[in-house]
């Protein structure tokens, strides 16, 4: 299993933005020292809070001061732009990052963006399925001349092939609504569940991975769980009594946000911070507490989807920026080795001399009287 942070970013209103956007840039680079896989950013353009007008952009700086970790938008709202410009930004990350960008679409997540945009939200998802047929021609090196009511294009070619061979990887972001499963299968894409713990987007996702494969079986094209991303989000410290007196830091700020701005149901209920953080646990749609429970939640998804591919920690400002380091330090020490296998080997090797711990010692012990014996017996003569 691969793991990975997704940044929408979430910082109070109230809050420096300036600062803000350094702190997720900040935690970028410790993902990348800690062997994270994938870190993502979102698109948005209101509420005040999700303050990435452009992932394309966060990807670039990203790049520039981190190694290995791959970084995806996260996503961009195809409905947004001109899909031309979409395929030719996305072309020229991909040799920028040396094919470390990952190319993840949607159909755009807030209706006020929508509506500053005139857009209609019950079109959205339509545009998408259509801006991506062309962008992903567009990435196979076609010239396409499309007319829409949204777009035009006359004899539309890139001037870069892609840096990956023998394409970018693609994946299309799901709540939900089965729209974003089946686009996944019709482009043979990944498949990207945003809302994976909470209540509604749990319990679509046996039917969305299930939908995904009888689709691209009908259109011909690959998927693969490996390609499976599931995103909920973490808060982990050495004990839970530590992790709940933490996100004291920003979680009721959180709550508020969701219930009072943001368009997109909360599952979580309570009113003190307590019942909060026990709804959070208690409902699945996230977790306060050790590492040991962040086990848990992974394998809760395991059992109810049969496998995927990368769990993403959902980045949220829960708590103070050191102890948000230290959840995500804590869950590449504690957790990675339960998924990876990283520890097998070193446990295997416990165990057998655990086994033999007496008899080695004998070995030693024995070894060690010889000698003396020995050696007494060179002085006397």
């Amino acid at each position: 299993m691969r793991f990975g942070a997704f940044f929408p970013p979430v910082h109070p209103a109230r809050t420096n933005p300036t600062l803000a956007l350094g702190r997720d840039l900040e935690l970028v680079e410790v993902l990348d020292r800690l062997g994270y896989d994938e870190a993502w950013f979102g698109e948005h353009h209101s509420t005040g809070w999700e303050i990435v007008g452009s992932p394309e952009l966060m990807v670039a700086t990203a790049a520039a001061r981190t190694q290995r970790i791959k970084l995806g938008t996260g996503v961009i709202s195809v409905p947004y732009h001109q899909p031309l410009l979409v395929a030719d930004r996305m072309v020229l990350l991909d040799h920028l990052t040396r094919g470390r960008a990952l190319f993840g679409v949607g159909p755009g997540a807030l209706p006020s963006d929508s509506h500053m945009l005139g857009l209609d939200p019950g079109r959205q998802r339509a545009m998408l399925a259509e801006g991506m047929g062309v962008i992903v021609r567009l990435l196979a090196g076609e010239t396409v001349s499309e007319r829409s009511d949204w777009f035009t294009l006359e004899d539309a070619q890139l001037q870069l092939r892609p840096f990956s061979q023998p394409r970018m990887e693609i994946v299309v972001a799901a709540m939900t609504s089965p729209s974003g499963p089946e686009l996944a299968a019709r482009l043979g894409a990944s498949l990207l569940s945003i809302g994976a713990t909470q209540q509604s987007g749990f319990d679509v996702l046996g039917r969305h991975w299930d939908l995904l494969e009888e689709r691209a079986a009908e259109a011909g094209t690959t998927v693969s769980r490996e390609g499976w991303r599931l995103v909920g989000p973490m808060h982990i410290a050495e004990t839970e009594e530590q992790a709940r007196r933490e996100v004291a830091y920003g979680l009721e700020d959180w709550f508020d946000y969701f219930r009072r701005v943001n368009a997109l149901p909360l599952s979580g209920s309570g009113e003190t911070l307590d019942e909060m953080i026990d709804s959070l646990n208690a409902e699945g749609l996230g977790v306060i507490g050790t590492p040991e429970m962040a086990c848990a939640q992974i394998d809760r998804l395991l059992a109810h989807t049969g496998g995927f591919g990368t769990y993403v920690v959902m980045a949220q400002e829960w708590a103070d920026p050191a102890a948000t380091r230290r959840s995500y330090e804590l869950i590449a020490d504690r957790v990675f080795p339960q998924y990876q296998g990283s520890a097998r080997q070193r446990l295997r090797s416990e165990e057998w001399v655990a086994e033999r711990r007496e008899e080695l010692i004998g070995k030693a012990k024995g070894a060690v009287i010889a000698a003396i014996k020995k050696g007494e017996g060179k002085e006397r003569r």
